[in-house]
C-alpha cells in the first residue's frame, strides 16, 4: 500500500488533532498484547486494528461457540461450526478488513510459566480476559516489567476499566488487594449486554491510543464503572500508588511467582479447563483411539470428543476444556481416562 493509500485509509483519524500524521505513524509502529479475545477482547482487537495499530498479538485459550455470537464481534456462524480457536478466527477476520497490519494469534492459556514469552516485545497489554486470576498475573508482570496495561471487564449491563501506569498510578492490587472471594456475577449467572461490552471496549481502545501516540497527559487516572441499563456511573481515583501495596510498593509478585494454579471454571459455560502439563497431541492417533468411546472429530486446531454426557475439547499442546461439569475431580478423571495422567 502506498503512502497515499495509507493516508486515505486513516484520513479521518489523522484529521483529529490529538493524533495527526505523527500519531498515526506511532500507531503503525506500535506492538500490543491482547490477552483474551472474547467479548471485550474481540471488540478491542477490531477497533485497534481498524485504527492502524501495526502489530497485535492475540492470546486466547478458547474456541468459538454459537453463544459467543451475541456479543463477540469478530466471529461468525462458520467459526462456531468449526469450533475455531478465537485467536485464529480473529486474525483471519482482521485480515479481511486490514491486511496491512500484523496480527499474531497465539492459542494458549496465559500462565506464570509462559507470560514472559507470550508478552515479549509488546509495549502495552490489554485485558480481554474473563477471570481475576489472569488479571492479577497481568498486573504482576506489568508492574515488574514497567509495562502499562489496561484492565477491562463487562458483565450484565456493567463495564469497568482502569489504566495502570507502573510507577505513576495505582495498580490493580492497590485498589483490590485480594481477588474477590465467594460468589460474584458472571456472564453465566447474570448474562451480558453487547452494548456494555462495546462501550467499555471503546473507552479502553481510546485510552490505548492515547498511550500509543504519547498523549500520556490525557490518560484517565481512575477506575471507571458504568451501567448502561440504569445510567449510573462512578469513578474511583487511582492517580497514586497505595503505600505498602504488595505489588507495586513491596514488589512481592505472588501471582507471577505461583508455581501451581487452580483449574479455572470458564465464564459463560459449565466447563473446567485442564492444563496440567505441556504434552504434544497427535490428533489423528488420538481420534482413532477415542472413536470407540464416543463421537470424535478434529481440525488442525482442535479435537472435539463427546463421551456422554460430557464434551471434551483438546488442543495441540495437551490442554483440554471439559464441558458439562464444574467439578475439577470429574474433569481430572475424564482427562486421565481419555488422554492420560
Amino acid at each position: 500500500m502506498t503512502c497515499l493509500e495509507l493516508e486515505e485509509r486513516y484520513s479521518r483519524q489523522v484529521l483529529f488533532l490529538g493524533i495527526g500524521r505523527e500519531g498515526q505513524r506511532k500507531l503503525a509502529g506500535a506492538r500490543i498484547g491482547l490477552v483474551g479475545c472474547g467479548a471485550t477482547g474481540s471488540a478491542l482487537a477490531s477497533l485497534l486494528a481498524r485504527a492502524g495499530v501495526g502489530h497485535i498479538r492475540i492470546i486466547d485459550r478458547d474456541y468459538v461457540e454459537p453463544s459467543n455470537l451475541q456479543r463477540q464481534s469478530l466471529f461468525d456462524e462458520s467459526d462456531a461450526a468449526e469450533s475455531l480457536p478465537k485467536a485464529i478466527a480473529a486474525a483471519r477476520k482482521i485480515s479481511t478488513f486490514n491486511s496491512q497490519i500484523v496480527v499474531e494469534p497465539q492459542v494458549a492459556d496465559l500462565v506464570p510459566a509462559n507470560v514472559e514469552s507470550l508478552l515479549d516485545g509488546v509495549q502495552l497489554i490489554l485485558d480481554g480476559t474473563d477471570n481475576f486470576e489472569t488479571r492479577y498475573l497481568l498486573n504482576d508482570f506489568a508492574v515488574k516489567t514497567s509495562l502499562p496495561w489496561i484492565y477491562t471487564a463487562a458483565v450484565s449491563s456493567y463495564g469497568f476499566t482502569l489504566n495502570v501506569l507502573p510507577e505513576k498510578t495505582a495498580c490493580l492490587t492497590c485498589l483490590f488487594p485480594d481477588p474477590p472471594r465467594g460468589t460474584f456475577e458472571t456472564c453465566e449467572t447474570a448474562g451480558i449486554l453487547n452494548s456494555a461490552v462495546n462501550l467499555v471496549a471503546s473507552v479502553t481502545a481510546t485510552e490505548a491510543i492515547k498511550l500509543l501516540v504519547g498523549a500520556d497527559e490525557r490518560v484517565r487516572r481512575s477506575l471507571l464503572s458504568f451501567d448502561v441499563w440504569s445510567n449510573e456511573r462512578a469513578e474511583i481515583k487511582a492517580d497514586k500508588r497505595r503505600p505498602h501495596c504488595r505489588t507495586c510498593d513491596v514488589r512481592d509478585f505472588v501471582h507471577l511467582d505461583g508455581a501451581d494454579r487452580a483449574h479455572i471454571t470458564l465464564c459463560g459455560r459449565n466447563s473446567v479447563q485442564i492444563h496440567e502439563r505441556h504434552r504434544p497431541i497427535d490428533f489423528t492417533e488420538v481420534s482413532q483411539r477415542l472413536k470407540a468411546h464416543g463421537e470424535v472429530r478434529h481440525t488442525d486446531f482442535v479435537l472435539k470428543f463427546w463421551p456422554e454426557p460430557y464434551e471434551m475439547t483438546l488442543f495441540p499442546d495437551g490442554r483440554a476444556i471439559i464441558k458439562g461439569t464444574t467439578n475439577t475431580a470429574v474433569a481430572r478423571s475424564l482427562y486421565a481416562r481419555y488422554v492420560g495422567s
